[in-house]
């Protein structure tokens, strides 16, 4: 305490932790000693004060319990410890008014901060960051793109036109569809008419990436194995049209998610621009040639809309084995090793079109 300090006895704390030695209870401790208590008594008897005492006549020193000769030569003097206790308890409130007053701060502190705070959850947070730069954007969604594990779905009602972006976009998903993640893209219809757009679907089709359209509108998003996605900006009216925004909220995440499963549900399938493959090699009827049963063109239907095997097996009244064999005969008559492939050859085979259904039509999502 300021008074103590003040006699400059200066040994008030006795085992290195701040206001122990002066009396403090905040360790939950006594205000003072045994030993100090004991020794105080036998100052009031005039008894003799040891060496060993020294920790104990410090602690009363402190308190102003005792009054010891600057020359050492008189016993230390006992004082009135009701005025001891007046002091100490003055000490202790001026203490708590200090402290009182700081803990009165906190909350208009709190709230003085917690405006800048508020700003910046809105621009950015934990679970979304603000991307206003292309370059920024692109090389950001390039980064989760690579690191993707399982499914990519894609949303883009326009398809990549410039050379660049298309180089950089199909090295990107060809990487992912090469470690087995699944790659789905939604056009807008009229994607449909673009050259770059139709050779851009005819050559990641062929990869194994599926692509439908869809004539309704659809929310623009990149969603990356469930987890995190990227949508256009739609809080700053004022950002570039380039802006975007990088998202990890699980919930926001699993409501684009099945916002594009729904819009993938009612796409037409698209396999790309079939430019000439009529007669050619295995792409056409000199290749494949005809003979395919009705069976065999229900089969190849189903594939190329995705529709899971159980469905069509189930529809045709025939078995999974059944389904797997005919399969692998379909396979080995376009000479190609995947179900991707495979639908790749039938959508651009000119026997597509004599079948009962139009492949364009709209299928289950994968």
């Amino acid at each position: 305490m300021g008074d103590r300090a003040r006699h400059g006895h200066g040994h008030g704390n006795t085992n290195g932790n701040e206001g122990e030695g002066d009396g403090a209870v905040a360790d939950g401790t006594t205000v003072l000693s045994a030993a100090a208590r004991e020794l105080y008594a036998r100052v009031t008897r005039g008894e003799r004060v040891e060496d060993a005492d020294a920790d104990a006549l410090r602690e009363l020193t402190d308190w102003r319990l005792v009054a010891l000769d600057p020359e050492g030569a008189r016993a230390p003097i006992a004082l009135d410890p009701q005025e001891a206790g007046r002091r100490l308890l003055d000490d202790e409130l001026r203490a708590l008014a200090v402290r009182a007053a700081r803990m009165a701060e906190i909350p208009g502190l709190a709230d003085e901060l917690g405006v800048h705070f508020e700003r910046a959850k809105w621009r950015s947070g934990a679970s979304s960051e603000f991307l206003a730069e292309p370059e920024e954007v692109d090389a950001r969604i390039g980064q989760a793109v690579s690191r993707a594990e399982t499914e990519l779905l894609i949303a883009r009602p326009c398809g990549p036109h410039s050379p660049e972006l298309v180089e950089s976009t199909m090295a990107r998903e060809a990487g992912a569809l090469a470690r087995g993640v699944r790659v789905h893209t939604l056009y807008h219809d009229s994607e449909r008419d673009d050259p770059a757009s139709r050779g851009w679907v005819t050559a990641m089709t062929a990869k194994g990436a599926r692509f439908r359209t869809l004539a309704a509108p659809f929310q623009q998003c990149v969603v990356v194995d469930r987890r995190q996605a990227f949508i256009p900006d739609h809080v700053d009216n004022y950002s570039p049209g380039h802006a975007a925004w990088q998202v990890g909220d699980r919930a926001l995440v699993a409501f684009l998610a099945e916002g594009f499963t729904d819009a993938w549900r009612r796409a037409d399938v698209w396999h790309g621009d079939p430019g000439g493959a009529e007669g050619e090699g295995p792409c056409g009827t000199g290749g494949a040639g005809g003979g395919l049963t009705r069976r065999q063109r229900e089969i190849l239907n189903d594939t190329a809309a995705g529709i899971d095997q159980r469905i069509t097996a189930r529809r045709l009244g025939i078995g999974l084995r059944t389904l797997s064999k005919e399969l692998g005969h379909l396979r080995d008559r376009w000479g190609v090793p995947t179900l991707a492939a495979l639908a790749y050859q039938w959508a651009l085979s000119a026997e597509r079109r004599g079948t009962g259904r139009d492949e364009g039509g709209r299928g289950a999502a994968p």
